[in-house]
């Protein structure tokens, strides 16, 4: 029962994991970027997903601001940060990226407070018992919940939709897409959009573990997210997925049973050097 509970566990934390990184390789697989400041934006849905919730007492309102107005933001930084900067090194894009992830941080120090926020009424924290004395809460199965739905309204919006198939054709050869008449800037707009979303989902999601956000919420959350799009496969949806189903279920086995020895993030690293030693391409190639 043990090994049950500790593997739903798991499961909730790599979708967790995969909201976040998910927004990451789609950024990355478009433009070649690696967006840093992504962490910011999950730091930030966090938060309006308190603030929200605090003030209306609506968890599905604050989750619905919360992935519009960072989504918004998202196509902000794309088109004052990144777009001057598509046509050189995309190391220029990495260090403006890792600025503005710093910068957002001390945002969040002056205008939040350096302690963090909290829910004044948390909620979903009622468990279910699944029998045999394994219960889970009603946060946890919709953090799982959420993230299926999500990812199925990718998959259809990418391999059903005329939208999906500009994305693709934009990701293999802009030049000759825009040729084909696709609107490559509409494309970076919505990539940007959906991907900044899924991160703010991903902020209020662990705000809901924890019932806490701080400015550096989303430092180590930026080291993981980058972690997993390197072991999935830089630009692989799929290989995303699971390199983060992995890392989440290798850290909750792993704080168990060698906890003693590393702790979760050490885990989660030791585990991505053990998998690029076997496999230095990633678990995919790019989609």
């Amino acid at each position: 029962m043990l090994a049950l509970d500790l593997l739903l566990q798991g499961i909730v934390q790599g979708a967790i994991y995969a909201l976040i990184a998910l927004g990451l390789t789609l950024i990355y697989g478009l433009l070649r970027i690696l967006h840093v400041a992504h962490a910011a934006l999950f730091t930030l849905g966090g938060y309006i997903g308190v603030i929200v919730t605090n003030q209306t007492g609506s968890l599905a309102l604050a989750l619905v601001l919360s992935m519009v107005l960072v989504g918004l933001l998202g196509i902000v930084i794309y088109r004052v940060a990144y777009k001057p900067l598509l046509g050189k090194s995309p190391l220029v894009a990495l260090i403006a990226s890792i600025g503005l992830f710093i910068a957002f941080e001390e945002v969040f120090r002056i205008v939040f407070g350096s302690y963090g926020l909290s829910f004044e009424n948390p909620p979903l924290r009622t468990q279910i018992d699944l029998g045999g004395g394994l219960l889970i809460s009603h946060s946890r199965l919709l953090i799982v919940g959420m993230a299926v739905a999500i990812l199925a309204i990718l998959a259809w919006l990418s391999t059903r939709t005329r939208t999906g198939i500009a994305w693709k054709a934009t990701v293999t050869d802009p030049q000759i897409a825009s040729s084909f008449g696709i609107n490559i800037e509409r494309v970076r707009y919505l990539n940007f959009f959906i991907g900044s979303a899924l991160a703010a989902a991903a902020g209020v999601m662990v705000v809901l573990l924890t019932n806490l956000v701080e400015p550096t919420m989303g430092a180590v959350a930026s080291y993981k997210a980058l972690a997993i799009i390197v072991l999935g496969g830089l630009g692989s949806v799929r290989g995303t997925l699971v390199a983060a189903l992995a890392i989440g279920i290798v850290e909750s086995f792993g704080t168990v049973y060698v906890g003693h020895i590393l702790d979760r993030d050490a885990l989660a690293f030791a585990f991505l050097v053990v998998a690029l030693m076997v496999r230095p391409q990633g678990l995919f190639k790019a989609d």
